[in-house]
């Protein structure tokens, strides 16, 4: 009797110990996420090394022949879930990567790749498309061209390389031009990106096309971006651009790099108005450009007898499809931005978007930076500018 019993506690004891050894094993999830990550290890490396074959070799998902011309200086992936079935996958992915010469920290992309597993239990890569909710990359949307300029880089897609060219030409001149307004502590260095089309550049924004419908730029960047912050990128809406002529097409540029200047100093106490008047008022700085012939919205309004109450609210910038509108706010903040420069100076004027900016919240900026570095009031303010208007485009 007690010779099985003994053998019984035997063969439990050890099915126990089997148990609690499968327990703490490596479940088929983790060891597809451990699989994948190795992979995408691999195909970041081959990306980085410009080799063709090593990547092909981690799958067919992306086009390798897309990103070539793009200058990195980093490129990884982080697996953050692998949703296998059988000998496929799905894997959320984090893609960082840096633009060289360019980006002080990665761009972060979300990504969604699709996998399969072949009969020798090696994972590749069938598709990379943008996750759910994130932005589509340039290659994305086709072979991407590279053209650098003396303090640009122009990547474009389903443009002629005289065209990126022109495009790199008018960022070398925007920027000194900006940095003889606002300074020299920024970068001094501007990525612009040209997509085919609205939709590209749509696409690149994670927004409809129809935000954009007639707006030749936008930069992206986060306001008040810390000194080590991924550059900003210029969009260029090209179909809206197309229609500028050549001191249209400067001022664009020389304004979206403004933005990228003065990133570091706008913080969500900057009002449009001032964020975007400023970026304007040096976009025609050394246009040559009457007031008139620059601010022609306001002026028509100005002109019937209908001077703004005051200066617009963000809500006034907002792409709603009335363009109208939309130009007499960008105009407002130019004509406010020029008054203070015409009436204190251009060094007050830059003081004044810093000291607003210094504040981090909207209520009380505006006010205080206004006592403090134009002795003034908005009050006061608004009034001095519905005489300006008066004058200048009445």
């Amino acid at each position: 009797m007690a010779g099985p019993r003994s053998g019984s506690g035997v063969v439990a004891l050890v099915s126990l110990l089997v148990a609690l050894v499968g327990c703490g094993g490596p479940s088929a999830a983790d060891s597809a996420t451990a699989d994948v990550q190795r992979l995408l290890d691999r195909r970041a490396a081959a990306v980085l090394d410009h080799d063709e074959r090593a990547y092909e070799r981690t799958g067919t998902g992306g086009d390798f022949a897309a990103l070539r011309a793009v200058p990195l200086s980093d490129w990884s992936y982080r697996v953050t879930e692998v949703r296998r079935t059988g000998d496929t996958a799905t894997a959320d992915v984090e893609l960082r990567y840096r633009l060289a010469g360019h980006d002080r920290a990665p761009v972060t992309a979300g990504r969604t790749l699709r996998l399969s597993r072949d009969v020798d239990g090696r994972w590749s890569v069938d598709a990379d498309r943008p996750a759910k909710k994130s932005a589509q990359q340039l290659w994305d949307q086709g072979t991407v061209q590279a053209v650098r300029g003396v303090h640009s880089l122009v990547l474009g897609v389903g443009q002629s390389g005289r065209s990126l060219r022109d495009v790199a030409h008018l960022a070398d001149r925007a920027v000194p031009a900006v940095s003889d307004a606002w300074g020299a502590d920024w970068s001094r260095r501007v990525v612009v990106l040209v997509p085919k089309s609205l939709e590209g550049m749509a696409g690149l924004l994670g927004s409809p096309a129809s935000s954009y419908r007639g707006i030749a730029a936008v930069t992206t960047g986060e306001t008040g971006a810390p000194a080590r912050a991924p550059a900003d990128r210029i969009i260029v809406n090209p179909e809206a651009f197309a229609l500028l002529g050549g001191l249209g097409e400067q001022v664009v540029v020389t304004h979206e790099t403004t933005h990228v200047a003065t990133r570091a100093a706008t913080t969500p106490a900057t009002p449009l108005w001032l964020s975007e008047g400023y970026a304007d008022w040096v976009g025609y700085r050394a246009a040559g450009r009457t007031p008139v012939e620059a601010a022609p919205e306001l002026s028509r309004a100005v002109s019937a007898g209908r001077v703004p109450a005051g200066l617009p609210d963000d809500g006034d910038f907002g792409f709603t499809g009335d363009a109208s509108r939309l130009a007499r706010a960008y105009e407002s903040g130019w004509t406010a931005c020029r008054l203070i420069a015409d009436r204190w100076g251009e060094s007050r004027l830059r003081a004044f978007y810093r000291a607003v900016g210094e504040h981090r919240e909207r209520a009380g900026a505006v006010e205080e930076a206004m006592r403090e570095v134009l002795g003034t009031t908005p009050a006061a303010f608004t009034a001095e500018w519905r005489e300006y208007l008066r004058a200048q485009l009445g």
